[in-house]
């Protein structure tokens, strides 16, 4: 994150919105701009949905989307701290960091 923050202008289903953020500009307009599709798509699919369910929907499905993400994540961080135990045995003692501390791969 930059120290500074940005005022961004947005467009989510043609309103504009001002976006004040730590991140940049380009970060938060990519986040706005997928926002933007993900309530499309939900329009597209039922069109007589009203705006607020649309967005309510989309954002459900973000969310569930966020929710695997971070399973897959925790899964791999899993398999890496595997891994480095395994990898770790196969050093000689001398190279293994055995200082009675189980390091952590992030």
């Amino acid at each position: 994150m930059s120290e500074k923050r940005h005022a961004v202008k947005v467009t989510i289903l043609n309103d504009e919105f001002t976006v004040r953020s730590d991140e940049t500009p380009e970060h938060t307009t990519a986040v706005a701009a997928y926002v933007d599709a993900a309530i499309r798509q939900v329009l597209e699919a039922s069109p007589t949905i009203e705006i607020q369910k649309a967005a309510i929907l989309a954002a459900l499905q973000i969310t569930d989307t966020l929710f695997k993400m971070r399973e897959v994540h925790e899964a791999v961080e899993g398999d890496m701290e595997a891994l480095a135990t395994e990898v770790r045995r196969w050093l000689p003692p001398a190279k293994r960091g055995d200082t009675g501390e189980q390091v952590t791969v992030s």
